[in-house]
């Protein structure tokens, strides 16, 4: 989990390294919320956060200050190989995943599906990420929800992007959903990314790119926190955050670490998605079988052939599902 530019309504998670590889909750916040100094830059470092932040509406058309940025779309072989991973990876893989340890999306009960309306106007449950391009959590559970997603839907306008080179986990190899579509007659999802991977020189802080809805930040302050998500530590908040129809949770941290990809580049992941012994397969590949699993309990169990596999059905027993 890390810290996030604070909004009005959405606070500043932070997140330092904790014993046994989870991060740390987060420091009270400026007015009541969280916010504060930002823990992971190098040692000496201090952020001060100003009062006004230039809000940077990437998908309003406008455009980035205090440092250059350009969308780099994620090239065709490599959005083929994280899109169209072999069912008998995913059958092989299932939820094993020795190397690096993987944590399912934690179920919740009681609550209202969260749902909207799909790109064919037929409502359906969301799925709703908050994350931030700067984020090594947020990047290495970018991988496993693409990937969960495509067996359900198509995607597109997926763009290249890594970690903030100045925290934890530099540079971890992911991409971003800053531009990315989602169609699916079985679910909809929305993507927020919250600030970009660099400095404003303008702010000395992240530039800012997106912000939730009043919606979604009732959603963010109803269930990220330790009430819902069993492991958060002390504090409450931070990213990344999912909600699958406000039936499964993920947050706390990424489902697996972010030091699992380190020393990779973004090619050599795709690439070796087809390859079920691979150690970041195994952990990238079992998390997205514990979220397609998630998703096809929201979907009766549709499509059938995703539902049924075997990868699916082992990661559903895991998670008590059936």
């Amino acid at each position: 989990m890390a810290k996030t530019p604070a909004s009005k309504n959405r606070p500043a998670p932070t997140r330092a390294p904790a014993k046994g590889g989870r991060p740390a909750g987060r420091v009270p916040a400026r007015g009541g919320r969280p916010a504060g100094l930002f823990t992971w830059l190098a040692v000496g470092l201090v952020i001060i956060v100003v009062a006004t932040l230039v809000i940077i509406k990437v998908t309003s058309g406008g455009t980035a200050g205090g440092g250059a940025r350009s969308f780099q779309p994620t090239d065709p072989t490599t959005f083929k190989e994280v899109t169209t991973v072999p069912a008998s990876v995913f059958n092989t893989v299932g939820v094993t995943s020795p190397v690096a340890p993987v944590i399912a999306p934690q179920a919740v009960k009681g609550q209202s599906e969260l749902k909207t309306t799909n790109f064919a106007g037929t409502t359906v449950p969301e799925i709703l990420y908050i994350g931030a391009e700067f984020c090594p959590y947020c990047a290495a559970q970018r991988w496993p929800t693409i990937i969960a997603l495509s067996r359900f839907g198509t995607w597109g306008g997926l763009g290249n992007m890594s970690s903030y080179s100045g925290v934890e986990d530099p540079n971890t190899p992911s991409f971003t959903f800053v531009h990315a579509t989602y169609k699916s007659k079985y679910i909809a999802f929305k993507g927020v990314e919250e600030a970009t991977n660099y400095i404003d020189a303008a702010t000395n802080y992240y530039a800012l790119l997106q912000r939730p809805t009043a919606a979604e930040n009732a959603l963010i302050a109803k269930y990220d926190n330790s009430t819902y998500i069993k492991g958060f530590g002390t504090f409450n908040g931070g990213i990344p955050f999912m909600t699958l129809a406000n039936k499964f949770l993920v947050g706390g941290s990424s489902s697996y670490s972010p030091a699992t990809l380190s020393g990779t580049t973004r090619n050599q992941i795709a690439a070796g998605l087809s390859n079920a012994t691979s150690p970041i397969t195994e952990a990238i590949i079992a998390s997205a079988n514990y979220q397609s699993a998630a998703i096809c309990s929201l979907t009766s169990n549709q499509p059938s052939s995703v539902c049924t596999s075997v990868g699916v059905k082992t990661a559903a027993k895991a998670m008590g599902l059936k």
